[in-house]
């Protein structure tokens, strides 16, 4: 292993063999914020891997954008890998031009519309179902709706319940057991354990599942307006001669949407209800705005336009909880980073919290503040200021979706109740590998302005 230079400030508090793992994931976004205190790059040690960390926007930026030199892999995002597969999330600069343009066409703000058909009608369901007196586990609850959405924009399901029944409980074992998996030595991870034997079991039921699916779409040979008719019927734009996606790629496609899809947007939203209750000015703007265009409805496609305080809570939620909190990079060649010496070989860690969160980018960066998105403060921030769905080529194709969802989601929910946090709450993040949950997000409904929810 190439050891990157030692010229970076290391971060306090690293303990014997597991180095700063125990802090990272105990209280990862106070262990982020600090290390913009110890310079622009800051060296990390988990376990025996050393990591680079940029904390400053110009230097995240380059790192996104340069993914010749800086490309998807490292150690932990190797262990990823071979539990996703090797999908347009986690291949190789090599492999990834490709495999972006066959995918983009299932991410067409066409095929967008009738995606978000399908968020209206899941947003509708969730809160029809949440009567004042209620208390709702607001990310388990989000988690189910957002994962029935992106299964039925994934298959166009006709029975969603029994896709979704055969697909959560092995989702949720990859999602709780994937991070800690990061950080454990693979020679450990093929002892018959029993906590080893459940996440095996999971991931194939998770393989099996959509190979089946797969092939009844194929089988098919319609496009059914779903995101795995799109990636079928996807052919390389610069060759029309060369073949489009196999089943193995399909299905690494997939199972990286299916698994970070719903956790992701869950979180999004269950943070922004969270913040929106311990900020009541924020929550009354944002339900006169609702009001005002919803009146009372289910949101949808075409109401998002007239929804931007919607979207500033949801993008201020992102920053204070990103989704791709942690994911590695390493250097292809030799290289220069704020005035190190990288040599080939060397790890560096996209931590988007360190940027967000440091106080040199963001004025009072802890505070929950929508309207630092409205467009004239959000000009004047430098590229790389905001990494939620990272940046450059690789930049997550499915951005607008989450946003989508997450907005949808979340404007109905206003609408048509208030939420109020409830007696045995632990709002303590969760550091999951695709996002950061709350550890148990207990909201009670009550009705406003004395509409029924």
């Amino acid at each position: 292993m190439v050891v990157p230079t030692r010229n970076a400030p290391v971060a306090p508090g690293a303990l014997p063999v597991i180095g700063h793992a125990w802090p990272l994931m105990r209280r990862p976004l106070q262990f982020a914020r600090q290390l913009s205190d110890q310079g622009e790059l800051v060296e990390v040690r988990l376990g025996g891997v050393r990591a680079l960390v940029p904390c400053r926007p110009e230097l995240l930026w380059r790192v996104l954008t340069d993914d010749r030199i800086f490309d998807k892999g490292g150690p932990f995002f190797d262990r990823v890998r071979a539990t996703i597969g090797n999908g347009v999330g986690s291949c190789g600069f090599v492999e990834h031009r490709r495999q972006r343009r066959l995918i983009q066409p299932s991410f067409h703000p066409a095929r967008l519309a009738g995606y978000a058909a399908v968020m209206e009608q899941e947003a509708a369901a969730l809160t029809g179902d949440w009567r004042a007196g209620r208390i709702v586990d607001a990310y388990q609850e989000l988690f189910g709706a957002a994962l029935r959405t992106v299964l039925r924009t994934l298959f166009a399901a006709r029975d969603a319940d029994a896709v979704v029944d055969r697909f959560r409980a092995p989702v949720e074992t990859v999602l709780h057991q994937l991070t800690f998996r990061m950080f454990v030595p693979p020679s450990l991870q093929h002892l018959p354990l029993p906590v080893n034997r459940r996440f095996d079991r999971a991931v194939g039921a998770l393989r099996r599942g959509i190979a089946d699916l797969v092939t009844e779409l194929r089988r098919g040979g319609t496009d059914r307006g779903d995101l795995v008719s799109a990636l079928i019927a996807a052919r390389d734009g610069e060759d029309q001669a060369q073949d489009g996606l196999n089943d193995d790629e399909i299905h690494d496609q997939v199972l990286t949407l299916v698994v970070a899809g719903a956790d992701s947007v869950a979180a999004a939203v269950s943070w922004a209800l969270h913040l929106l209750h311990d900020h009541p000015d924020v929550r009354d703007q944002l339900e006169d705005e609702v009001d005002t265009v919803l009146a009372g409805r289910v949101a949808g496609a075409d109401d998002l336009p007239d929804l931007p305080c919607t979207a500033r809570v949801i993008t201020e939620a992102l920053r204070l909880y990103p989704p791709g909190w942690l994911f590695t990079r390493v250097t292809t060649d030799d290289t220069e980073l704020a005035g190190h010496h990288l040599p080939a070989g060397t790890t560096v860690a996209f931590c988007a919290p360190a940027v967000h969160r440091n106080p040199s980018v963001y004025r009072r960066p802890e505070v929950f503040d929508p309207d630092r998105w409205l467009p004239e403060r959000a000009r004047g921030l430098p590229r790389g200021a905001f990494a939620a769905f990272g940046g450059g080529a690789r930049k997550c194709a499915g951005e607008a979706y989450g946003l989508t969802e997450s907005t949808l989601l979340l404007s109905t929910i206003i609408a048509r109740c208030r939420l109020r946090l409830a007696p045995g709450s632990d709002v303590r993040p969760v550091a999951l590998s695709t996002a950061l949950r709350p550890r148990r997000l207990l909201m009670e409904v009550t009705s406003r302005r004395g509409r029924a929810t």
